[in-house]
């Protein structure tokens, strides 16, 4: 980065009233720093991203990198080496399985906490979270976790497919975009973006839908 350089900042969550209290403090004061960096800000923008009605296809990434860490059970259930105390990072070793539970158990946690009771979770729903899982990479960094304590994290990068079932599928996955996936997501982690070349809505082909775009002419 260099002075001058032009950013854009997104800030997910699910409590609008947050966000709204958020967009007025900084329409209200333009600086904002980041660590020691100072910026102005000149443009405050809502998003109110949506996978779709049901029906509609597309495809998740992964902004940031996602935690998702297994706990000792579940990898003795596995199978995994563990040392019966400490969870243990996630790797392409473990295969797709115990990642595809913890990340729906994961946003299990959050559906409790941001959603109506009266109404069903990801795991109370038959059929997966996503259709397709492509890894993009695997990759480790130091993470402060607290003031004066680092740790060492293994993250990984993703391309989620998807299929929206139903009307429940849909707030699950707008969940997932709100609070982002796995752990440690307040310090940024598992950040989601709608790959809006990939969509296509209920109803059309791929074809169409990228005519639509004007991708294909």
């Amino acid at each position: 980065m260099a002075e001058g350089d032009r950013r854009t900042l997104l800030v997910a969550a699910p409590n609008r009233d947050m966000l709204g209290a958020i967009a007025d403090d900084l329409d209200a004061d333009r600086e904002l720093n980041i660590g020691e960096m100072p910026f102005e800000v000149t443009d405050i923008s809502l998003l109110a991203p949506d996978v779709g009605e049901p029906g509609t296809r597309g495809v998740l990434e992964t902004g940031t990198g996602v935690v998702c860490r297994l706990p000792p059970w579940r990898c003795e259930e596995y199978g995994i080496e563990t040392d019966g105390e400490n969870a243990t990072f996630w790797e392409p070793e473990h295969t797709i399985e115990p990642l595809k539970t913890q990340l729906e158990n994961n946003l299990d946690q959050k559906h409790d906490l941001f959603c109506p009771d009266n109404m069903p979770g990801p795991s109370d729903r038959e059929g997966d979270l996503f259709d397709s899982y492509e890894l993009i990479k695997t990759y480790a960094i130091p993470v402060t976790v607290t003031q004066g304590v680092e740790m060492t994290y293994i993250l990984s990068k993703w391309r989620f497919g998807y299929e929206v079932r139903d009307d429940d599928h849909r707030r699950h996955l707008n969940l997932a975009l709100d609070t982002g996936i796995g752990g440690r997501n307040a310090l940024g982690f598992g950040f989601l973006n709608i790959d809006e070349e990939s969509v296509v809505p209920a109803g059309q082909t791929t074809t169409e839908s990228a005519e639509h775009r004007g991708i294909v002419r």
